[in-house]
């Protein structure tokens, strides 16, 4: 009896969590995993065409590895075998695939072998599937949370098809609740429960992409409503009731409505305004309601060239790295990379000059249009080109003293024309007094002739 067999058989045994009894068995079932699994997919036509290929499954938690595996044995006919690297060894790899060379040889059906956490799995262990990968005996399915890259040895990576698994979006979970809430012969039907829409986002929210997170939830708050109100007659999942059942505040927040605006705003002005505190407070505010994490990173990489831009070049360094951090580690450790970056930012120098000066950049070209570029600075890879003077009299900074040399690089509409006023504050200290030397050695001042009204 394989796993399917026995799923079926105990599908209304309502003592199974409700997260395994609703496990869809079929492909048409499966919800989510659109890039992976649409018309015309490397991965569905493998499916349909019966010609399966080993792979990993890379994806945060609740994401459906172990689930799509499981479809997948079913849609091709295998006979599905599964294992956790955590419980497992090389004496129980050897018994897998001795079984499987002895079902194809007795019944020519293949196996799916399914490793959960195959991260976990040391080189001798992972060493052991090389062989039979290779020669096709089983198609190898691993599942794992961290970076294959990272955790998977060469060898073996290279014989294996990486396949991301996204968390499920908020619609996708919602439309996975429902059909529990609703479906009387795996879940909770019988029951007689009707969910509210804002409990429904509720739980969808604490959830954070996580399906099985989702209908452990689920299963909780029915538990508790039918304790709580026993009898006939329908009972209704409210937000009250999702709270205290699981015993988390449902925060108040709408991604995509006016709360989410104020609290990134929040967000922002407090890095703006130097608040290490404030920042800290916003960002653990979005965090625990549910924001997307890397909504929250990217709003800091722009915060870095926006607010801060040369005074402290290392921000943006500091921004991208928590936003690689995040990514590679994910929830909930990942949060600390996030409030790392959030406090540096808070507390670095602040300069909006490269900001401003980047507007007064593009204001000039959309008033000036498309300007020649001089003829000195002009690329000139053939003699005609030469001929015509492109490149003639250009001099090359590194052949003169602190490899500077007074040219001019701007449109001759635009001779002296100032866009870039670094601050006194941080490294903007530094490149500003660089800048005025160079205006000195040029014959200028700051008060050359400038774009800006008044100058500066």
């Amino acid at each position: 009896m394989d796993l399917f067999e026995e799923q079926e058989e105990g599908g209304t045994n309502e003592r199974r969590p409700l997260a395994e009894r609703m496990r869809p068995r079929r492909l048409d079932e499966y919800i989510g995993q659109a890039k992976l699994l649409g018309e015309n997919s490397l991965l569905r036509l493998a499916i349909e065409q019966d010609k399966l290929f080993s792979m990993i499954f890379w994806g945060a938690p609740g994401s459906g590895k172990t689930t799509l595996a499981s479809i997948i044995a079913h849609e091709t006919k295998s006979h599905f075998t599964s294992f956790s690297a955590v419980l497992s060894g090389v004496k129980d790899i050897r018994a897998v695939i001795d079984e499987a060379s002895e079902r194809w040889g007795r019944k020519r059906q293949k196996t799916v072998l399914f490793v959960d956490e195959i991260h976990r799995f040391n080189k001798a262990q992972q060493d052991a599937f090389l062989p039979h990968v290779e020669n096709g005996l089983i198609t190898l399915i691993g599942a794992t949370t961290e970076n294959p890259s990272f955790e998977v040895i060469s060898p073996l990576l290279s014989r294996l098809q990486v396949m991301v698994l996204e968390p499920f979006s908020e619609e996708e979970l919602g439309t996975i609740i429902l059909r529990a809430v609703r479906d009387e012969e795996r879940g909770l039907g019988r029951l007689g429960l009707e969910i509210d829409p804002d409990a429904l986002e509720a739980v969808v929210g604490l959830a954070d992409g996580d399906a099985r997170a989702a209908l452990n939830n689920l299963d909780a708050v029915a538990s508790f409503l039918s304790s709580r109100e026993p009898g006939e007659g329908r009972k209704r999942i409210t937000v009250s009731v999702v709270e205290e059942s699981l015993q988390k505040k449902a925060l108040q927040y709408d991604k995509h409505g006016e709360e989410h605006y104020n609290l990134i705003s929040a967000f922002h002005k407090s890095l703006r305004g130097s608040d290490p505190d404030a920042a800290l407070y916003w960002l653990a505010r979005m965090l625990m309601a549910g924001e997307d994490p890397l909504f929250i990173a990217r709003r800091m990489v722009r915060f870095a060239s926006e607010d801060i831009g040369n005074a402290d070049p290392r921000a943006l360094a500091v921004a991208m790295d928590a936003k690689e951090a995040f990514h590679f580690i994910g929830l909930p450790e990942g949060e600390l990379a996030l409030a790392q970056a959030a406090v540096y930012l808070a507390t670095a120098p602040k300069s909006n000059a490269l900001y401003t000066g980047y507007g007064r950049v593009k204001a000039t070209v959309a008033r000036t249009g498309t300007l020649p570029v001089p003829l000195h600075i002009r690329n000139a890879p053939t003699n005609l080109m030469k001929n015509l003077g492109y490149s003639k009299g250009y001099k090359y900074a590194h052949d003169y003293e602190d490899a500077y040399v007074a040219q001019e690089y701007l449109p001759d509409k635009l001779k002296g024309m100032k866009f870039y006023y670094p601050t006194d504050r941080g490294f903007e200290k530094t490149i500003r007094e660089r800048i005025e030397y160079w205006q000195k050695s040029k014959g200028m001042n700051l008060g050359r002739k400038d774009n800006k009204k008044g100058g500066e």
